[in-house]
């Protein structure tokens, strides 16, 4: 096989594969941690470090952005078959 043609294939592959691979995880697993409190659903205060619940999250995940794109193309999807 040409060195080429084998380069162009694997160039194709990988991102397929890691793009495929990412599905599969916002499938399985569509919550992840939230980064900003850590999974606790609390932050502190700058000032008196007071905790406080999480802005961007209310219980300490939120879901993945993969999955967020998937609701949406899905709740599309569905009102236009109505």
């Amino acid at each position: 096989m040409d060195p080429l043609t084998l380069a162009a294939i694997t160039l194709a592959t990988i991102p397929t594969l890691i793009t495929l691979g990412y599905g599969v995880l916002c499938w399985v697993s569509p919550f992840k941690t939230c980064q900003r409190c850590a999974g606790t659903g609390q932050t502190t205060t700058r000032f008196l470090r007071r905790p406080r619940a999480c802005r961007r999250c209310d219980r300490g995940t939120r879901l993945r952005t993969g999955r967020r794109i998937y609701n949406v193309v899905h709740r599309l999807r569905a009102e236009a078959h109505r």
